[in-house]
């Protein structure tokens, strides 16, 4: 049976920094719905019961952030693939902070920042939800893949800034902001 919190507790927060994969949901009042798989589990944090936050690293698309700027709304999802069965959803409303805005550094400051990370969505959350999980299959994590790391590593700091700054719109025409900065990774450098 689904339980429903208005905040995280010390049971959910727990449950949450144990998860290796989580996954985020968004959608504008037209268009496609944004369904996506988020790994490295380090990119997820919970700031207070009421606030989490994730990074974002350069990717395909930029869906989320704008869905985010044009409807708020995001779900995120976690499960447990292990022997404890449960599912975990943080509702709430999200919002891009990018390396060129202000409070960057002092969100920043919460993480050990990957190679190509572009933005960190701050979520707002409004209701917790809980529900069994059994029907969720009991699998083994390897290990996280490198590939995307690896990717944004190699890349050229001016050609990268320049490829995601053109990335201006959504799959649906969206607005969204790039960022303005390759962030080289875990010691916070940045390289204007």
């Amino acid at each position: 049976m689904a339980e429903f919190t208005d905040t995280l507790t010390d049971k959910h927060i727990a449950f949450v920094e144990k998860q290796p994969i989580y996954f985020t949901a968004t959608a504008a009042s037209e268009g496609r719905i944004n369904l996506s798989p988020k790994g490295y589990a380090d990119s997820f944090r919970v700031l207070s019961e009421h606030q989490v936050a994730y990074l974002d690293l350069g990717g395909s698309g930029n869906e989320t952030h704008a869905h985010l700027a044009a409807d708020g709304r995001i779900t995120i999802m976690f499960c447990a693939f292990d022997r404890t069965a449960l599912i975990l959803r943080i509702y709430g409303r999200g919002r891009a902070v990018l390396p060129q805005d202000a409070e960057w550094d002092a969100l920043a400051a919460n993480f050990t920042l990957i190679p190509g990370t572009r933005q960190i969505f701050v979520i707002d959350v409004e209701s917790v939800q809980t529900s069994c999980g059994w029907g969720v299959p009991m699998m083994e994590l390897q290990h996280e893949r490198d590939t995307l790391q690896k990717y944004h590593r190699q890349a050229d700091p001016e050609l990268w800034v320049e490829k995601f700054q053109g990335r201006t719109k959504s799959i649906d025409g969206l607005p969204t902001r790039p960022t303005d900065r390759f962030i080289t990774g875990e010691a916070a450098k940045t390289s204007s």
